[in-house]
């Protein structure tokens, strides 16, 4: 595995420059759409103080070191507290408190942490359960993606211990007592603070971590909390719940007592549940968005997440039609982003053309990157088909067939047969197949490339463009669609190495990687994430994240008067 060393840029983000809030006469400035947050919030907790929630899938693993998906990074965020978490974008105290200390050349830091946190088996949250659970992110044996991923390069010999040249113990980061957290890094890493507000750096108790053994954090009971709630049912495939967790160490800022969550595939279930007060918050589909738009609970934000088709150009160890240029641009032109996006999402997503969306990272002039980067791939049947004809010819055939692999949710399926009738009809001996599947099947048939597109997307870990171009890298733990490019990775490369401390050399240097990633075809660029949700107005002090768990629910409460009212 080749080094990496990355500059984590700051998580912190103001988000009233990426929300687009729409509601039919309710407050769009409120971190969970029309239903106030923070200072703007002008009701109170009243009633019972309960959420009833949706996701669309099941959570994967509640392990913190392990996980990798939105629906784990939610859930862990509630149930466990790092370093710092999450308010609206901005860093708040966790179990360290105030500032870190960081020594003269940057490579040190101290964090204090308070002395009155506890699991929710009543022993003490510990410096020394950081390090076990550092230490464990990059431990061979826990297989966990994101420790590599978010340590290597950054914490000492992370790199090193991840590819087993070096043991778990030498990891940059020691215990200076039950209190005090020491960490050293490879390099100056600016705003490495905001970076432990990640579920990867998130404590674990080693003692009931090794109980557990191969069961911990599969079943509520073999699960523990030190954040604000803590899990107490989880019906595999269909439903999770939370409660308040009495023993965090700030539990009497949380009044929510409890939050029950229903794994909802079906839009359509999602919104008679919510219409019939059955839950507070359902995702909208197209179909639903011109019916509910005046409804008091509707809202609009625009995500920092785009996506995109993955061109597997490998598979079970054979070049797949997509090894070849001209295939994949033809692919990448003969999608009608605007339709997709206009008809079928209908939800504030906007077509995107390139990797780095729209409103997420500015210059220091304050120019937007996409605005800065242009447009690639756009939508040009005539351009789609001078392509495909050459790929035909290359590939000494007429007919090709490919298949694309998606998730089973409404939306999803959705997609997937926009993509197929789109790339059916403009390329002439294409047949395309489709694959859906539950999100983890999806997971495992990634990370096997076993797939010739998959429909993806990502979120971004922290605000910077190399959180979505680290992910093509030649050797980028979440390539899984063999690409490689000798001139993506220096540029890549460059930017968080010899130039990580010259913005204006990293932002000239990520402008020239999207461009050659997009001049390869390597995926093709669909749209920008938006969501359109009906959220009840009981729904109060609901925090909404760029980066990490979506929403954050320590601050939030029921204002049941509210939506009594909005009846």
């Amino acid at each position: 595995m080749r080094k990496k060393n990355w500059l984590l840029v700051a998580l912190v983000l103001v988000l009233s420059s990426f929300l687009a809030a729409c509601s039919g006469g309710s407050d769009s400035s409120g971190g969970d759409g029309g239903s106030g947050s923070g200072d703007s919030a002008s009701g109170s907790a009243n009633g019972e103080q309960v959420f009833n929630l949706t996701e669309s899938t099941d959570i994967p693993s509640m392990d913190p070191q392990v996980s990798t998906d939105t629906a784990g990074s939610q859930w862990i965020s509630e149930t466990y507290e790092g370093l710092y978490r999450m308010k609206d974008g901005e860093i708040s105290e966790g179990i360290a408190k105030g500032e870190p200390e960081v020594s003269e050349d940057a490579l040190t830091w101290t964090f204090n942490l308070r002395d009155n946190a506890k699991w929710s088996n009543g022993e003490a949250v510990t410096a020394h359960d950081f390090v076990y659970g550092w230490q464990r992110a990059v431990d061979p044996e826990t297989k966990s993606e994101y420790g590599p991923y978010m340590m290597g390069g950054v914490i000492k010999n992370a790199e090193a211990i991840a590819t087993g040249e070096k043991d778990v113990s030498e990891l940059g980061v020691k215990a200076d007592g039950d209190y005090k957290l020491v960490v050293e890094l490879e390099k100056p890493v600016p705003y490495f603070e905001s970076l432990t507000a990640f579920t990867t750096f998130f404590p674990v108790n080693q003692k009931f971590v090794e109980e557990q053994g191969d069961k911990f954090a599969l079943e509520a009971d073999t699960m523990i909390s030190n954040g604000p709630f803590k899990m107490t049912e989880w019906n595999h495939g269909s439903s999770f719940k939370f409660v308040k967790n009495e023993d965090y160490w700030d539990a009497d800022t949380v009044q929510l007592e409890e939050i029950n969550v229903e794994v909802v595939k079906d839009l359509a279930t999602g919104v008679n549940l919510y219409d019939t007060g059955e839950i507070d918050r359902t995702p909208l589909s197209s179909e639903f968005v011109n019916q509910k738009i005046n409804d008091p609970g509707f809202a609009t934000y625009l995500e920092a997440g785009p996506w995109y088709l993955k061109l597997n150009q490998e598979r079970n160890g054979e070049d797949t039609p997509l090894a070849n240029i001209n295939a994949r641009k033809a692919i990448a032109q003969a999608i009608d982003k605007k339709g997709l996006v206009d008809v079928v999402l209908n939800n504030g997503s906007t077509e995107i053309n390139g990797l780095i969306p729209a409103g997420f990272y500015s210059s220091e002039d304050g120019q937007d990157f996409r605005e800065a980067s242009g447009d690639y791939l756009t939508y040009d049947v005539d351009a789609a088909k001078e392509s495909w004809e050459k790929a035909k010819e290359e590939l000494g055939t007429e007919e090709v067939t490919v298949e694309i692999l998606t998730g089973d949710t409404t939306t999803s399926t959705q997609m997937v047969d926009y993509f197929q009738e789109q790339l059916e009809s403009n390329l002439e001996g294409l047949t395309v197949k489709t694959l859906k599947v539950p999100f983890q099947q999806r997971l495992e048939l990634d990370t096997a490339e076993d797939y010739d597109i998959e429909v993806a997307g990502w979120n971004p870990d922290y605000v910077d463009p190399y959180t979505f171009l680290s992910l093509f890298e030649t050797e980028g733990e979440n390539n899984h669609m063999n690409y490689s490019s000798e001139a993506y990775d220096t540029a890549v490369e460059r930017s968080v190495n010899e130039n990580a401390l010259d913005p204006e050399a990293r932002w000239n240097d990520a402008l020239e990687a999207e461009k050659i990633l997009m001049e390869d075809a390597a995926i093709a660029p669909i749209y920008q994430d938006g969501r359109s949700y009906l959220i009840s107005p009981k729904l109060q002090n609901v925090y909404k994240n760029q980066t990490g768990a979506r929403w954050e629910y320590k601050w939030a409460y029921a204002d049941n008067a509210a939506a009594e009212n909005a009846q």
